[in-house]
């Protein structure tokens, strides 16, 4: 039962970190991930981003404006970008509204103090194959998709910060 269930999570860690690449390989032959100069928006895309922070435990997040679970999130996301940034680890969350003005009203509500790229055609939803609002990928130091899960539950954020830090440690 032990190695049903390593060659389960195996084989899940491999088809999690082969659509990371395909999303990364599409991204970098795509410049549609370019957003506007502002204090919240990044002026990168995704795929910079990501290889910006190499080496680092990455939060990757996919959000709208409409989205009441993001609005959830984005609190604790702030607080685990501040309490684990020294350790190597970063949030980075791209926008799918297809209005950047929505995205826009929705921070000056709801700041983010980490990485927010815009994504208005959803490229990159299409990509990971995203199921519902919000999605949010664990990305390890070595690159490879560690976790994914479906929406925001305050309830699991120990969970969800128990793998955090769990990946710091490796």
């Amino acid at each position: 039962m032990l190695t049903a269930r390593f060659k389960k999570s195996t084989i899940h860690s491999l088809v999690l970190t082969l659509m990371l690449m395909s999303v990364i390989t599409t991204m970098l032959q795509n410049k549609a991930f370019a957003t506007s100069d502002s204090a919240n928006i990044s002026s990168e895309n995704l795929a910079t981003e990501i290889a910006k922070h190499k080496g680092d435990v990455i939060y990757l997040d996919f959000w709208a404006s409409w989205c009441v679970p993001c609005r959830r999130s984005f609190p604790w996301m702030n607080q685990v970008q501040n309490q684990y940034k020294d350790q190597g680890f970063t949030v980075i969350s791209v926008n799918l509204d297809a209005e950047y003005e929505l995205a826009q009203e929705f921070l000056k509500q709801t700041p983010a103090n980490f990485v927010v790229v815009y994504d208005p055609q959803g490229l990159s939803a299409k990509q990971y194959k995203l199921r519902g609002m919000p999605s949010s990928y664990l990305i390890g130091r070595d690159g490879s998709l560690q976790t994914a899960h479906i929406g925001f539950y305050t309830e699991r954020k120990p969970i969800y910060e128990e793998e955090i830090k769990h990946l710091l440690a490796q």
